[in-house]
């Protein structure tokens, strides 16, 4: 199959995996540009990545006409401004996470890119991994019987001791929920379906942190979104699920995912991740068993998803972290706040139907 050409907005911490895999692991794409607002640092990643092209403004590259595919690595306040923009020059479009700040922006972007007759989907790809995947076809087979309940908690305390330039955590489009909650609930609704309603409280403990890590250590950050997320959710099926999503707690263990089902339960390894321990327990067994991983794609594979679409584009087959994903798992996310805000439980309004599960391939790097 001919390359799909992809162009990369953004350059930031998140990007050299992305770079790497995408010239290095999957052999059906091939990024011609690059563009970030410091011009140094697309030069940077042109250099060591032998990308052609790199271009001082978005513009410049969405209208580039070799630009199939624009890879939307920008902060997350600036995803829904970024995409629109290359949406409304006729590119596809594969998004970090979250596809938006709110429901209502990530909307217009699924009906624009319905409109333009374009593909638009994106960030977490995890759930395409070994280690979901693995848990798909467990579930799927009846191993854990039917899917009664779940609970995801993702529990640490903030990134400003760590992270170079930590801020937009903790500004629109930050916070626990969205900036960890697309891999659980992602991973939720690929295991157990789509959620119906949701029921949540939400609050922030600390006003203002202090960032501890270089280059920026002793900057005090105004905290403008809730850091301590908790909530219900019912799913389509009847199965009801807890998740707590914070940066407000010490905790030693970050991540916790399981599935309760009628016949046994499902430890799902970190999210966030795409391989990892998968242990299940059943009544017979009397304790949790490790269980193999049966696909590929164990280690840091980011880029999976934005491969995925592209020969998608070239078989006209459904995009497996499509808008519709990205979509509802938004919708998910802004309802816990929402829900809070008005005291009482509310539906949501987004359809979602699972995509097909990864096969097994025989090569890695070229998809289905």
């Amino acid at each position: 199959m001919e390359k799909v050409k992809i162009g990369v907005l953004g350059t930031g911490a998140i990007s050299g995996i992305y770079f790497q895999n995408l010239t290095e692991l999957f052999q059906e794409v091939e990024i011609i540009a690059v563009c970030d607002l410091f011009k140094e640092k697309a030069q940077e990643a042109s250099q060591k990545y032998h990308i052609p092209k790199v271009y001082d403004t978005m513009e410049e590259m969405f209208a580039d006409k070799e630009v199939e595919i624009v890879l939307n690595l920008t902060r997350p306040g600036e995803h829904y401004r970024t995409t629109k923009a290359a949406l409304l020059a006729g590119k596809h479009v594969y998004s970090e996470k979250p596809l938006a700040a709110s429901y209502g922006e990530g909307l217009e972007l699924a009906e624009l890119a319905k409109r333009q007759g374009l593909l638009l989907g994106g960030a977490p790809d995890t759930f395409l991994g070994a280690g979901i995947q693995t848990c798909r076809r467990l579930i799927d087979d009846g191993m854990i019987g039917d899917v009664i309940g779940a609970q995801a908690r993702m529990a640490c305390h903030g990134h400003e001791n760590w992270h170079p330039a930590p801020e937009f955590y903790y500004q629109c489009g930050g916070g626990p929920m969205m900036d960890m909650g697309p891999y659980y609930l992602t991973a939720l609704v690929n295991l157990v379906g789509r959620v119906k309603n949701i029921s949540g409280m939400t609050g922030c403990s600390f006003p203002q942190r202090t960032i501890t890590s270089q280059p920026k250590k002793g900057t005090v950050i105004d905290v403008e979104v809730p850091t301590h997320i908790a909530g219900l959710l019912q799913f389509e099926n009847g199965a009801i699920g807890t998740v707590l999503t914070t940066f407000d707690v010490y905790y030693d263990r970050q991540a916790c995912l399981e599935i309760y089902g009628t016949k046994g339960t499902l430890e799902v390894p970190d999210p966030n991740c795409f391989g990892g321990p998968i242990r299940l327990l059943r009544p017979q067994d009397g304790s949790f068993k490790e269980m193999p991983l049966l696909y590929d794609y164990r280690e840091n594979s980011r880029g999976l998803g934005v491969a995925d679409m592209a020969k998608a584009l070239r078989t006209g087959r459904s995009v497996r972290a499509d808008v519709q994903q990205t979509l509802h798992v938004l919708e998910i996310l802004t309802t816990f706040e929402k829900s809070s805000q008005e005291g009482r439980t509310l539906d949501l309004a987004s359809p979602y139907e699972r995509r097909a599960a990864m096969p097994d391939m025989a090569v890695p790097g070229i998809l289905d």
